[in-house]
């Protein structure tokens, strides 16, 4: 298992930034949800190095799916547009 990381940051039109790193699942998607808690307002994550992606993870997304934008790679946004979580924010394609 890939240790999850969540590093916060500003992207250059001064919106929150999260870079996700590593597997989320059941053990850790609760120090997912406090870091999206944790921010205000508009919101990118960025889960391009994220390796694996579960309900749990899924359901954190979820949400905050009204003030979230999300990066992905093409095999992560096959998940999120299958679990229904395309359809509600953006996904694109982070590489």
């Amino acid at each position: 298992m890939t240790p999850l990381t969540i590093t916060p940051g500003r992207r250059p039109d001064g919106t929150t930034l999260l870079t996700v790193v590593g597997e989320i699942d059941m053990t850790n998607a609760e120090t997912l949800a406090a870091a999206l808690a944790g921010t205000t307002g508009p919101l990118v994550v960025d889960l391009t190095a994220v390796e694996y992606l579960d309900s749990a993870g899924l359901h954190v997304l979820f949400t905050h799916v009204d003030r979230i934008h999300l990066l992905a790679p093409r095999v992560l946004a096959t998940v999120l547009t299958i679990s229904g979580l395309a359809d509600l924010t953006t996904v694109q394609d982070g590489h």
